[in-house]
Formats: structure tokens, sequence, C-alpha cells
């Protein structure tokens, strides 16, 4: 049994088995024998998990790098996870929301309309756990770097600075390397390809995602700045900055 799961597809074009179609195929074994023996070996052919592979050759290197700055990063430097959640739309729904009530989930209309976007900058300090955080108009280079401006702004002057970021190319540019050059205490340390896992912020945009975007009704673009930068209780926004610190 184990080995026809594993090893083999259903001949009617299945992409995997079901307990109903295995039993079938077997003939003298019951659906619930073919359950309790998966149960038993944490055989779950229903479910599917997706994962995408680095192809950067300098993995190895790359991820040492940021995993030593987590684990034993400088003395008296501070560690930032520096990323970017782009376009994000400001969604209404066109049909009225019903509320939570007892024997009913909440229900947002299906369709809705676009409101224009925003893109938020964010900077965890990997020490404090405290997270800057900046919404742009644009998400470009020259917006990257005004917002590494922003966090050096935030630490005492001279103070070692370590940014973890991704590789993309709003990044890399001539503008930023200007910036770097004139601001000898700052150092950005690149993430391989398709290891966005590796910088912790994604933690912070995850929460975001869940708590405030995936379920947020926002009227306007400034709705939902509004309503998106105030995630945390000790939340301060600066309206002349639009920048918070969490």
């Amino acid at each position: 049994m184990l080995k026809c799961t594993l090893k083999h597809k259903p001949a009617d074009g299945s992409t995997h088995w079901s307990s109903y179609k295995l039993a079938a195929e077997l003939g003298d074994v019951s659906v619930s024998a073919v359950q309790r023996i998966w149960r038993k070996h944490g055989i779950k052919p229903q479910q599917l998990e997706r994962h995408m592979v680095s192809n950067d050759p300098d993995f190895e290197t790359k991820a040492a790098d940021v995993i030593g700055l987590y684990l034993n990063p400088p003395a008296h430097a501070a560690v930032f996870c520096v990323d970017e959640k782009t376009a994000i739309q400001a969604l209404d729904r066109k049909d009225r929301m019903l509320p939570l009530s007892p024997g009913r989930a909440e229900s947002h209309g299906f369709e809705y309309k676009r409101n224009g976007t925003l893109s938020l900058f964010a900077a965890f300090n990997t020490a404090t756990g405290e997270v800057l955080g900046k919404t742009v108009a644009r998400h470009t280079s020259e917006q990257f770097v005004a917002f590494l401006t922003d966090v050096v702004a935030s630490q005492p002057k001279r103070r070692e600075i370590h940014a973890i970021c991704d590789n993309v190319s709003s990044h890399k540019t001539q503008r930023v390397a200007d910036f770097l050059d004139a601001q000898r205490n700052v150092h950005l340390h690149f993430t391989p390809t398709y290891s966005s896992w590796l910088n912790q912020v994604e933690n912070w945009f995850s929460r975001i995602q869940r708590e405030v975007i995936a379920r947020g009704i926002f009227t306007s673009v400034k709705d939902w700045d509004r309503k998106l930068m105030p995630i945390h209780p000790r939340t301060q926004q600066e309206p002349e900055t639009d920048q918070v610190e969490i």
C-alpha cells in the first residue's frame, strides 16, 4: 500500500491518490484501512506544499553572512532587515460588509473598487524588535536611499549600521552606491536570490498582510495609509514624513 501511494499515480490520470481510489485500486483493502495506515505513517496525498530553490552560485556565502549577523552581530552596531512591500492596493468593496455575528462569519462583497496604491518600506531592528516604516507613492531607488537615510537618522551618530536586503535592482543602482560612499558606516548585505525567507522583516510584512490588508476596506490612499501604519499600540505617526516607529 505504501509503495503504491508513494511510487505510483492513479491510472485515471489524477495527480494524487484519495483513500477511495487507492482502496479500489488494491481491491482487498477497505477505505478505513487506507486512512488508518496513512495516518500511522504521516502520509497526506491531498496536501501540497510549494518551494523555490535558489539558483545563486554564492548561496552559502551570502546565507552565512546574513545568519552570522543574526547570531553574532558586530559589537556596538545596529542590524536592520530592510525591504519594501510594493504597490499595495487600496481596495474598497462595492457591496456593504456584513458584520460578524453569532453563527455567521464576517462577509465581504466579491466585487471591489481600486482606489490607488502605495508602497511600504520597513526596517526591522534585530536587536530591539522595533520597526521603522515609511509609505511612499512609488518604489524607486531614490526612495530606497531616502529610507536608508531615515534609518541612519534613527541611530546615534557614527554608529555602524548593517542593512540586510534582497537583490532587487533598485537596491544596486549608482544612486545607492553614491549613498554608501558618503555613509561609510552603512553596509548592505544581500540575501541570496529567491531567499526572502532569510530576511526577518518578511515576518512583519506577513503580519501586516494578515491583520490589516487582506480583510481591509480602504476608501482612498489616505485611508489606506491611516489604517495601515498604526498596527501596533506603540505606533507614533509623524504626518510630515509618514514615518512610524513600532
